[in-house]
């Protein structure tokens, strides 16, 4: 099939998946319509509760294998929406949506540039495209769950909005429940251990924390105090304080790195990570997939933004469509000339590198 139909069969795929709802968890609808897609292209697929996965006709065991990921879940549309957020609206050039920009353009692009490939002969690289569920919610079902299942994976495309740029990097997550206690009173009563003016320190002590170590892609970590709750009236004094901190980690450290750095010299009376499973990511810059995309005139950055690359054991590159920036907003949007870009800067890249 020539490319040009393949792009415009995208670019209808991605209306369909914007006009059908497709909350985390509740991708079913969507997973018929990427089914549908193998379908009529006579792609051999596989589907693992809502996620949809196939490989290249031609797979060979031996080969390397490289994964091309982008979810078709989405978050729950915000109440600023103008334009109804589950119709497709062409206006101006601009795809209107939920999910039109994160990530189904990046998505439906992916697709189509297996598509293309899917047919081909001694290729230098396996190819296996995980269409995932539940990237927005870092679910237990989504692409973390297919990692066992799928053939082994060497090298990645993470499909998310970076205007076609190439993210060689990107920061983990690790969110804290901490804990700063006092004694309990009534508030008539003196008391010099007041939980909540104790936190003071508590929360000047987190604001100038720094970690040491930078990185060249990703910066600094990023330390954020994010959600702070305490007492349940107004003549109690409450005998604790709950913080929530959002930690953003760079390729310096890893997430058990950073819990033990907090746990040792925070002044809280507890921290706590939720999870440690959502590391930092990267991808070597003299790696053929970075070499061939600078060779296109792409740039490249680190990321400070949270996707399934996370969850991967592997080099991953996230590259897609889009523009980060709109991702999660009001009148959501992808330009249709994004997706054509971007599924030639796809197939020119994977002709430089598996071909």
């Amino acid at each position: 099939m020539a490319l040009q139909e393949l792009t415009n069969d995208a670019i209808t795929l991605l209306k369909q998946l914007i006009e059908t709802q497709s909350f985390s968890s509740e991708e079913d609808p969507t997973a018929l319509l990427i089914e549908a897609w193998f379908k009529k292209h006579q792609i051999i697929y596989k589907r693992t509760k809502n996620n949809v996965w196939a490989t290249n006709k031609y797979f060979e065991e031996g080969k390397p294998t490289l994964l091309l990921n982008s979810h078709h879940d989405t978050v729950k549309p915000n109440s600023a929406y103008t334009k109804d957020p589950f119709k497709a609206i062409v206006e101006d050039g601009k795809l209107y949506g939920l999910g039109s920009n994160d990530a189904g353009g990046c998505l439906v692009s992916l697709i189509a540039t297996f598509t293309h490939f899917y047919n081909h002969k001694n290729l230098k690289y396996n190819l296996v495209i995980v269409a995932s569920a539940e990237e927005e919610s870092s679910g237990p079902n989504g692409l973390n769950s297919m990692l066992s299942i799928i053939p082994k994976v060497d090298v990645a495309i993470v499909g998310e909005p970076t205007l076609m740029n190439l993210a060689v990097a990107e920061k983990g997550l690790v969110v804290f429940d901490a804990v700063v206690e006092g004694t309990p009173s009534h508030a008539a009563h003196p008391n010099d251990d007041n939980a909540i003016y104790n936190t003071i320190d508590v929360l000047q002590w987190f604001k100038d924390f720094k970690f040491e170590k930078g990185s060249e892609a990703l910066g600094d970590v990023k330390l954020t105090v994010t959600q702070i709750s305490a007492g349940s009236q107004h003549n109690v004094v409450p005998g604790h304080v709950d913080l929530v901190i959002d930690v953003r980690v760079n390729d310096a450290y890893s997430n058990a790195e950073i819990a033990k750095i907090l746990q040792e010299k925070a002044p809280c009376t507890s921290i706590t990570p939720r999870s440690l499973r959502l590391n930092s990511s990267s991808i070597p810059v003299n790696h053929d997939l970075v070499k061939a995309g600078i060779s296109l005139g792409r740039t490249t950055y680190g990321s400070p933004t949270l996707s399934d690359q996370a969850v991967l054991y592997c080099p991953s590159l996230k590259l897609g469509p889009g523009d980060s920036t709109r991702s999660h907003s009001a009148d959501e949007f992808i330009y249709i000339n994004e997706i054509e870009e971007g599924i030639k800067i796809y197939v020119e890249l994977l002709n430089r590198v598996v071909v």
